[in-house]
């Protein structure tokens, strides 16, 4: 029985080594050392075949009990080792809660973002619909249908971004009221909306001009709508965006689009009327222009005009805003200096 005694000392080292492992690189030294294909136990195997027949099933028994006994220790300390390690991962890296937390920057929207959504959200609660429509836009719906005809000189070269002879970048947002005209359904209500967006128009940027700008384009059809409603809605309007003490006039204009059309000025709400360099000494400040839809846009739209009748305004956030917070540039807003937006600070 040598052989039995080989493998029981080699059990009784094996576990000693196991007990004294400290780390898992040790331990599964320990492993190959003892379960590998060069380890001790196989090599006291391959002398099995010197013993007679009736020892060698018990010895192959024993080492087969001995290896299972290595291996579950070896398991049973690796999982102990394992634990230990989270443990002191878990010691060193322990956070202090009771510590302060760092500061997280939180942007805000752009100044013309929030003068848009402020218009937006007064609309909507008129019972508007806020339409958008694509920038890249159809000359018929940009110029034909809001009565442009081919001649005008606002189709000029010098006015518009053409892509190519039939398609263009808008030079308004007129053509989603247009094609909102279209589509619309009167036996389900009223159309009433407003198409704010991005307009483009061949110009040279200066202080007060600039190829890209935003527009906000209002329009209501029913039937029975007057310039009575156009002027209400203005005035509620200047009051909520300039302040409630604020007044409207109204003067004689022309657009191709509306008939008859007005420009609109509002109360200075520097000076209340006194005059001041903001109002040019007036009193008065321009801040849109409007009128009651030509019936000729109505049924280029499939409207009945003799039925149906409605109002239009169009206004510049970049110019509103520019208006209410006394920037004299443009081209502030569009150059993304950050010490010139964090001065609009949304209201909480």
């Amino acid at each position: 029985m040598e052989l039995k005694a080989k493998i029981d000392a080699l059990k009784e080292e094996a576990l000693a080594k196991i007990k004294a492992s400290e780390n898992l690189d040790s331990l599964n030294q320990v492993r190959v050392a003892y379960l590998g294909k060069k380890g001790p136990l196989t090599e006291v195997l391959r002398g099995m075949k010197d013993l007679s027949a009736e020892e060698r099933p018990k010895i192959g028994a024993l080492a087969n009990v001995v290896r299972d006994e290595i291996t579950t220790m070896l398991e049973e300390k690796k999982a102990l080792l394992e634990m230990e390690k989270i443990n002191q991962a878990l010691a060193a890296e322990t956070v202090d809660v009771t510590l302060p937390g760092n500061h997280v920057g939180v942007g805000q929207p752009h100044v013309l973002t929030q003068i848009i959504e402020e218009i937006e959200d007064l609309f909507i609660g008129m019972g508007y619909s806020i339409i958008e429509g694509p920038e890249v836009e159809e000359e018929r719906y940009n110029f034909e249908m809001m009565n442009l005809p081919k001649d005008h000189p606002a189709r000029d070269m010098q006015d518009t971004f053409y892509i190519t002879e039939e398609v263009l970048l808008r030079t308004h947002t007129s053509p989603v009221q247009a094609r909102t005209m279209e589509k619309h359904d009167f036996s389900k209500g009223p159309l009433r909306m407003i198409s704010p967006g991005r307009v483009y128009r061949r110009d040279s940027d200066d202080a007060t001009h600039s190829h890209q700008f935003h527009q906000i384009e209002g329009l209501v059809v029913d039937e029975q709508i007057t310039m009575g409603d156009l002027k209400g809605t203005l005035e509620l309007f200047a009051k909520h965006l300039f302040g409630a003490e604020r007044e409207i006039r109204l003067r004689p204009s022309y657009f191709p689009f509306t008939e008859p059309s007005v420009e609109v000025d509002v109360s200075c709400f520097k000076c209340g009327g006194a005059g001041c360099n903001v109002c040019k000494h007036t009193g008065w400040i321009e801040i849109l222009g409007a009128g009651i839809v030509h019936p000729n846009v109505l049924e280029m739209a499939g409207i009945d005009a003799a039925k149906y009748s409605g109002f239009a305004f169009g206004l510049g956030p970049d110019r509103v805003a520019m208006l209410k917070y006394g920037i004299d540039d443009i081209r502030h807003f569009y150059q993304n200096d950050v010490r010139f937006l964090n001065q609009f600070k949304v209201k909480e």
